[in-house]
Order: structure tokens, then sequence, then C-alpha cells
């Protein structure tokens, strides 16, 4: 098959819409039916009707797994191995590059209607854009960070994009004052209603930016989590941990990892740091009430509209927990969490997030790379097949890629504007989701500024830094990483680790750029 040909498109009815929503540095415990205090009914409601996938991957870092979410590629098979900055290196030049597709390119051609809304961050700065990518239409930020309409600061000068054509935050169009993730969702919903006057299918990417620093939210949404958090991230964790293992999410067996010694105990804080660190994890629980009242709000919007039933909503994050600014986080401002403000929640409420696993965003432990994935699809989804609703076939973000192509009666190009195209890495979920066909067993692979990790069956290779040791874990017995068998197996070692090599060389992840170039 040569290029992006028009497919036969099958009737819309047969095929069902696709929405994928990304939220930004979110924890895997940060949700309710993952473990959260966070009330989150909206989700935990869809969890209860659809599936929770208790091993899904994403690569523990932004910009890498926007290109494979998009591409279903490893992210240096696009060119995209780190960030956005050009490393002068095929793995690593900061933007997708033009041996890959996107799913809007695909779906596109099949006669579905294209949308994105939010945070791009897959090589603006360098041309690449929603609207040369497949996207019919869209309202994007080249990266992310802007949370309010007049946000000033660091992320204050953050552009806004619409159809194309660069729009000031203040349009009325958009009907300011706004927050950013119902700005996000409200005209996804428009962008819907186009689809429907069309009489397409669509495929809505809806990305957004909370709860990535720096966290804001509307005060009145802060003001109801002011004083939970004073419990302190050690009682609340072990709170989380054991709503975790009651909902089957986690196993009873596997040892919760311990606090980091550079996170103190929440006892020997005094109060008014307690009051501090509160008042930073209270912003945050805050933006994710406002995703899950916006999910609810896009649920109703696809009810009222007859769209529901056939549907299929995916729910991740990006990334795990951010610890970004360690252990002091930062809370700075007149009044935190406004528009005007600078708050990050560092490490200590990071370790909270990823309960109950080790490490963090950037890293390739389970704490890194762990999401939710919840998935919604009244017309489809069979619970029957699962345990209890939960799915715990170990899959990654290369897999929604085939799943768009194989429940959109797509074809993946081989070749696209004159282009050789990667094939695709991962595989169709639908086995998954429907209880009908075969999901077969693969190895998972990650690399991320020298983390590394490579997983078979239930074995976990993992390596943290490029001089790093490689530890090795049995995840069906420790998930929580707290085992080293590297020494009782060294030839597991070395055959896992020359596996893993095989494919960095095979996708640009190795060699890796000297230093980082502007």
């Amino acid at each position: 098959m040569i290029g992006l040909a028009i497919t036969q498109t099958a009737d819309a009815a047969d095929r069902p819409n696709i929405v994928i929503i990304m939220v930004d540095d979110m924890g895997v415990s940060d949700i309710g039916c993952y473990g959260s205090e966070i009330p989150t009914p909206n989700l935990d409601q869809m969890a209860a009707q659809g599936l929770k996938f208790s091993q899904f991957y994403n690569t523990g870092r932004c910009c890498p797994t926007r290109a494979t979410l998009l591409t279903g590629l490893y992210s240096h098979q696009t060119g995209i191995g780190w960030m956005t900055t050009d490393q002068k290196a095929p793995g690593y030049r900061g933007h997708l590059n033009d041996q890959c597709v996107t799913i809007a390119d695909v779906l596109g051609n099949a006669g579905y209607f294209t949308a994105m809304t939010g945070k791009w961050h897959v090589g603006f700065n360098h041309g690449v854009t929603p609207w040369n990518r497949g996207f019919d239409r869209s309202l994007n930020l080249p990266a992310g960070g802007l949370h309010f309409w007049d946000q000033t600061g660091s992320k204050g000068g953050t552009k806004m994009y619409f159809n194309g054509e660069e729009v000031p935050r203040d349009d009325p169009r958009f009907d300011p004052p706004w927050y950013g993730t119902d700005l996000w969702t409200d005209q996804g919903i428009r962008f819907i209603d186009e689809a429907i006057a069309a009489d397409k299918p669509f495929f809505l990417y809806l990305a957004h930016v909370a709860p990535h620093f720096p966290c804001m939210a509307p005060e009145e949404t802060i003001a109801k989590y002011r004083g939970r958090y004073m419990d302190g991230w050690d009682q609340l964790r072990l709170e989380r941990h054991r709503r975790q293992i009651e909902s089957g999410f986690v196993s009873a067996d596997w040892d919760l990892t311990p606090r980091p010694e550079q996170i103190p105990a929440w006892d020997s804080l005094s109060h008014e740091e307690q009051k501090r660190y509160d008042d930073m994890m209270a912003i945050y629980a805050a933006m994710l009430d406002e995703v899950d009242r916006n999910v609810g709000k896009l649920n109703a919007a696809l009810k009222e509209r007859g769209q529901l039933d056939n549907t299929l909503i995916l729910f991740l994050s990006d990334n795990g927990g951010n610890s970004e600014s360690g252990v002091s986080g930062r809370y700075e401002g007149d009044h935190p969490g406004d528009a005007h403000s600078n708050v990050f929640v560092g490490r200590c409420w990071a370790h909270l997030s990823n309960t109950p696993f080790r490490k963090y965003k950037h890293y390739n432990h389970e704490g890194g790379i762990a999401t939710p994935l919840i998935a919604q699809w009244p017309a489809a989804i069979n619970r029957d097949h699962t345990r209890n609703g939960w799915v715990d076939t170990p899959t990654h973000l290369i897999d929604l890629m085939a799943t768009c192509v194989d429940l959109g009666q797509a074809d993946y190009p081989d070749q696209h504007n004159g282009q050789t195209i990667h094939p695709m890495a991962g595989q169709s979920l639908r086995p998954l989701l429907t209880g009908q066909g075969d999901f077969d067993d693969r190895p998972l692979y990650w690399e991320h500024e020298g983390n590394a990790a490579i997983r078979v069956g239930s074995w976990k290779l993992v390596r943290q830094g490029m001089r790093g040791k490689w530890e090795l874990f049995d995840l069906a017995a420790d998930r929580t990483e707290q085992h080293d068998l590297s020494a009782e197996y060294p030839s597991k070692v070395e055959q896992m680790r020359t596996q893993w090599r095989t494919w960095a060389k095979s996708v640009n992840a190795i060699p890796k750029p000297t230093k980082k170039k502007s």
C-alpha cells in the first residue's frame, strides 16, 4: 500500500467515536478508583461501568508520551527521545519526524472528523503542529503550563492557537474569564458538534494541562481541600495503599515502598510547615477535582447528543507524579493557587501520588511509568472476562494507535508524503476491551535520560541512569520493586540487557547524544 490513499469507509454506526483524555503529571494513585482520597466520582463511575487497567504504561515523561500516544511508535522512532530541543541525533531531533503518522492522519483518512484541544508539545517550535499532523480542528498550546486566561508568571507569555491561527486568550469566542480545564473540554464538545453536523464519526484528543505545575485552580475548589492534607503523606499513603488492596489494584503481598530518607516524617514538621504543605496539595487536589467535573461534563454532552454508547473513552496520565522542585516544592505568590502564583507539589507529595511504587516522573521504575487507564465504551466493553473490571495484561501507549486503526477500520500506511513509515509497534486493545480474540505476549521497552527498562512477562530489568546498576524484579511477586534478584539470576540479567540494547539500537535510543545542544 502506497501513501494514505482514501479508505473505503464503513457505515459510521459500525465504528466507534474515540476520545482520548490525557492529564499531565498525575500519579497512578491520584484518582479514587486507584486509591485516592480525592473524590473523582465521574471517573469512578466510568471505571465501574467500563474497565480499569492495572498494568498500563506510559514513557515516564511528557513529550515522549505524547509522541508515542499519537504515533503508536516508541518515542525515539519519532525523533522525540528526550524533549523538544534538537540534539542532532536521529532519536533526539525534538519533533515528530517524517517517518511517522498520527492517529489523526490515519483516522482522518478513514472518514473520521479529527480534533484536539490542550497541550501539544511534540515539536511546535520546529513547525510540527496539530493542523499539519492530521487534525481538522484544534485549540492548542505549543506546550503546556497555562491554566487561566489572565495568567502571569513563567508561563504567562504562553500563546494559544485556534485552528492554526494565533488567538488572544481573551478572545470572546472562548467566553473569558476561563479556567483551562473547562476551556479544553468545552471546545472539544463544540468540535464534536461539528462532527455530528458533518455526519462523521469523531476522534478527539483532549490533552489537559492539569495537574502540571504551576499548580492553579479556582479558589472555591481549593477551599474544599484545605485542611484535608494535614494528616500528612505518611498516613495518607497508608490509607491509599489499603484502598488499593481492597479494590484489587495491587496485591497485599507486595511491600509498600518505604518513605525515602530525603523525605521528612510528617510528624517531624512544624505546624506552619504542615500548613504550607497542606495548601500545596489542596491546590493539586482541586485541579483533579476540576478534571473529574469536566469528564462528567463531557459524558453528559455525549449522552445528550446520543453519542455515548458508541464512544470509546480512554483516560490516562502522561507520566508518574512529579518530584521536580525537590522536598520543599514551591509555594510562591500572594495567593498561592491563583493565576499569578507559582506552586509545585514537590517530592513529598509525588511519593504519595505514586503509591505504592518507586520513583517518579523521569524514571523507568514503576512510579515513573505506571498510569491509570480507564476505558468506557458502553456498546462493546465486556467485563465478564476480567477480574472484577480489572485488566491485568501489561499494555502500553504503543497500543493506542493499533486500537484506533482496528476499531476505526482504517489503513495504516507504509509510506506517507514520499517517506517510509515505521510499522506500528503496538497491538490493538480490542480483545481486552471486548473479551473476543487474543492479545499476544510481547516484551516492552523504555529509555529516557539514560534511565532504561525492559519487561518480559513478569520479569523487569530496570536501570537508573546511564551508569546505574541493572536491577531485576519479578513483578508478579514484587511489583513495588523492593527485592532485586539480579545477583540470583545473572544469566537472565545478561539476556534481558542484551535484548534491551538490541531494541535500543533499532529505535535510535542509542547511541545517545553526548550533550543537550541548543
